[in-house]
């Protein structure tokens, strides 16, 4: 019997059963109408049944169709479970003891409809219908551009922009192409000037590639434009994913329709610089270029004129013209005004170094040419002696020697300066700067002096008492240093730094001192001091205490007529007297009494 035969003759017998079924009995079945999975996983289809009136001759077949037949892929009977051999899915099938159907390893060409049959004897034939639908990821799409050479602009048909594969995706995916970020309506109709070519291949695996090539008619616009294509594709659960390609731009050819020269360096131009000009259209590729300086042909490289270490000789106007053949009545050229600043060197007057003798008058003059308005000044150091470009000294010192320089510049270009220097040399008799103390911890210490002096020529020193030195010249001055023991001698009379030349002599004493403790002197001091205060205190008192003894001597002795007696002097020394002043007189001889001198109220008279 042939497959043809075989189904008609299953459908037949179906379509009795189903209606011995109505008649006599029922049989329910039911599964899950959709099952979903990713390739390579396990899929599980699961069958249940209800049978009324119940049935012990049950048998549960699972079903696949293919062109139009079905095939049994597994059945299960009296509570054993097979698989047929000989169906795609022989070796990955199995079904359990709950009638559910498990597919291993699952692979695109499972994406059937599967059928659970149940048989039940008189109870009639029952059964339903699972999709089993297969998913698998594809690759990130491949975005390349044509070998052909670039794309013109004004082409009657449409020029190959770029093709998009991916590969390897389950079900068919869609391949959606951008343009700088927005999505390209789908055309595939080629009379368009925006059309798609798509292609699908389906590999042995049942995995799908997918193959988009983009054609338009670009316009100039479209010379920076971005684009890249997207893959879009289905996974379990209605979920819509999408992967991108990298991106490519196109090599568009478009005729020139305006030139632009401009000068690299924007700042000043001073002589030295190096000055960059370049010449470019809106076009591509870019046309011929040719230079003009005042109407003179020069050279130049790529678009681009370069002038080294320029001079004021090359200052003028500078012109490109660049000849597009697609275009030629634009008028594609554009000039330059080149200025080149500078300023001339220094003319100083002298020029030559200049020797004087202290208290000399001397003078010097500055002047300079530039491009524009600029600046002379007189510097000695960082200090700015003058402004209008003469220099004049009334009388020289030996501070005023040394070096001077004469800076010319131009305010307005940054870094456009000329300069040139001058020398003073000052002549006359030897100066020692005012001598630094010397100080020790103790006697016999070593100390260190040092004698600075100005003079030109440069002093000889001597040094008394006679010691080493050494010798250094500190900017317009000459030092000597020497270090020798702190003696009594030394202590006491000091050191002589005698200097001359030939124009004079001078000399200074340097003096040697212990150094003393700042605390300890202080609190000496605060002694003596205090000392001194009470002595004079003491000083005063007892004069003042002497002065007034004198004054009531002379006052009793003036005023008093009572005589002194022994009696009186008796009544005074045993406490008699009262109310009264008493005064004791001695004389040098021992008989001699001490005369009592009495002052006793007039009660008692």
């Amino acid at each position: 019997m042939d497959g043809t035969t075989f189904g008609r003759t299953s459908l037949l017998c179906t379509l009795l059963l189903w209606a011995f079924q109505v008649c006599s009995g029922a049989v329910t079945v039911n599964v899950t109408p959709k099952v979903e999975v990713l390739k390579g996983e396990t899929a599980k289809l699961p069958c249940t049944y209800t049978v009324s009136p119940a049935a012990s001759n049950t048998v549960v077949e699972w079903y696949i169709e293919e062109h139009g037949t079905r095939k049994r892929v597994a059945f299960s009977q009296g509570g054993e479970g097979k698989s047929d051999d000989s169906t795609p899915l022989a070796g990955r099938v199995t079904i359990e003891k709950d009638f559910s159907l498990t597919i291993s390893s699952v692979q695109p060409s499972d994406q059937l409809d599967f059928y659970c049959q149940v048989t039940a004897g008189t109870a009639g034939v029952g059964e339903a219908t699972t999709m089993l639908k297969v998913f698998f990821a594809p690759e990130k799409p491949e975005l390349t551009k044509p070998s052909s050479q670039a794309i013109s602009v004004g082409e009657t048909t449409s020029s190959e922009i770029g093709t998009c594969v991916t590969m390897n995706g389950h079900p068919l995916p869609r391949i959606i192409w951008f343009k700088d970020d927005q999505p390209l309506a789908e055309v595939k109709d080629r009379k368009e000037k925006t059309y798609m070519i798509s292609s699908v291949v389906k590999e042995a695996s049942g995995l799908y590639t997918v193959r988009n090539t983009l054609h338009m008619q670009p316009k100039k616009a479209d010379k920076d434009s971005v684009f890249q294509c997207t893959v879009e594709y289905s996974m379990p659960g209605d979920q819509i994913k999408q992967k991108k390609s990298d991106t490519i731009t196109i090599n568009l050819n478009y005729p020139s329709e305006k030139a632009t020269f401009s000068r690299l360096n924007t700042e000043p131009i001073k002589e030295g610089d190096t000055v960059t000009m370049k010449c470019e259209t809106d076009g591509n590729p870019q046309p011929e270029i040719d230079f003009t300086k005042d109407g003179k042909v020069i050279a130049g490289q790529n678009g681009v004129l370069l002038l080294k270490s320029v001079k004021r000789t090359e200052a003028g106007v500078y012109k490109c013209t660049a000849t597009d053949f697609d275009n030629l009545e634009a008028d594609l050229s554009g000039t330059i005004n080149l200025t080149v600043n500078y300023i001339d060197p220094m003319s100083v007057s002298p020029a030559e170094p200049q020797v004087a003798t202290l208290g000399d008058k001397v003078e010097w003059q500055c002047k300079t040419k530039a491009s524009a308005l600029h600046t002379v000044q007189w510097k000695k150091g960082s200090e700015v002696l003058s402004q209008d470009g003469m220099l004049s000294i009334q009388a020289v010192s030996y501070d005023n020697a040394g070096e001077y320089m004469c800076v010319g510049a131009v305010p307005s270009v940054a870094g456009l300066t000329a300069q040139a220097s001058v020398n003073l040399t000052v002549k006359g008799k030897p100066m020692i700067e005012s001598p630094a103390v010397g100080t020790v911890g103790k006697e016999g210490d070593m100390v260190t002096l040092k004698c600075s002096a100005y003079g030109s020529p440069a002093p000889q020193f001597t040094w008394k008492p006679s010691v080493k030195e050494s010798v250094s010249v500190e900017g317009n001055k000459v030092v000597s240093t020497v270090i020798l023991q702190a003696t009594a001698e030394v202590m006491k009379d000091g050191v002589t730094c005698e200097v001359s030349n030939e124009h004079g002599t001078d000399s200074k004493t340097f003096m040697v001192s212990v150094k003393r403790a700042i605390g300890n002197s202080a609190d000496r001091a605060d002694k003596q001091q205090g000392g001194s205060s009470g002595v004079v205190i003491a000083v005063v008192v007892c004069v003042l205490l002497l002065l007034l003894l004198v004054a009531l001597i002379y006052f009793l002795n003036k005023k008093s007529k009572l005589p002194c007696s022994k009696k009186d002097k008796k009544d005074v020394a045993s406490g008699e007297v009262n109310n009264g002043i008493v005064v004791e007189m001695k004389t040098d001889k021992a008989n001699e009494e001490a005369g009592l001198l009495n002052k006793r109220p007039s009660t008692e008279q």
